[in-house]
């Protein structure tokens, strides 16, 4: 009672803070109330959906990209020790390499159009990923190898019953933190070097000096965003929760 007593609270205020900022400033933000309404007008138009259509396609490809080389780099440097400490400054480096430095090879390499942004969405959710999968394998008790090693489990199924198991709960975590910047990388490629999208309309909006649609659309992402997040947050809870 008392945590939703809180998110309620917390929604509360923001549109509050929302609505001043929008009374002080109201030649760069739309009200709440307006930029609801916007968002529904995007909603309800048949213009915006061919937009959302490229900004998801390229989500979910650059995502599932994201997850399967973050895990099988995670997970295989996790289970070699020496490996993992020598990766771990390397893969930290490179995260904290500003991404958007790399766009201009990325074009080279891929090209306008959806492979860009598919690749420069995997290059933002990958190292999280791999960094979270590869601590979780490393903070594993010994004890649940040298249980396998008595079994005489192959590495395939220590894999399978072993270590996928016991990293899930920090795997998931990295998992939430890899969406939304999977999500920003999509969005950010869309803003260099597209003619479609959600990033696309951002682009143009600002361009034009669209106040209101840049609201309603960042608006619309903020609310799946925040709505996965919510989820995958929820899952993570439970995970830690079981395993604690």
């Amino acid at each position: 009672m008392k945590r939703t007593f809180d998110i309620v609270l917390l929604l509360t205020g923001g549109l509050v803070a929302w609505e001043l900022l929008h009374l002080a400033v109201p030649f760069a933000l739309t009200s709440p109330a307006g930029t609801a309404a916007k968002a529904w007008s995007m909603l309800t138009s048949a213009q915006f959906w061919p937009h959302a259509a490229e900004t998801g396609k390229a989500f979910v490809y650059a995502l599932l990209l994201a997850i399967l080389g973050g895990l099988a780099i995670g997970l295989g440097l996790g289970l070699n020790r020496t490996g993992a400490e020598v990766a771990e400054p390397i893969l930290v480096s490179i995260y904290s390499l500003p991404k958007v430095t790399l766009y201009p090879l990325i074009l080279l390499i891929f090209g306008l159009g959806l492979p860009a942004k598919i690749a420069f969405g995997t290059i933002h959710g990958i190292i999280p990923i791999a960094i979270f999968a590869m601590n979780a394998v490393r903070n594993l008790a010994n004890v649940h190898f040298k249980t396998a090693r008595v079994l005489r489990l192959s590495r395939r199924q220590t894999l399978l019953t072993v270590v996928i198991p016991g990293a899930l709960p920090e795997i998931v975590s990295g998992l939430r933190i890899g969406f939304s910047l999977t999500l920003l990388g999509v969005l950010i490629g869309e803003m260099f070097a597209s003619q479609r999208g959600l990033g696309f309309l951002i682009m143009n909006a600002i361009g034009l000096h669209d106040v209101p649609t840049i609201m309603a659309t960042i608006l619309l992402l903020a609310v799946v965003a925040v709505s996965a997040s919510a989820i995958l947050l929820w899952l993570d809870h439970r995970l830690h929760h079981r395993v604690a």
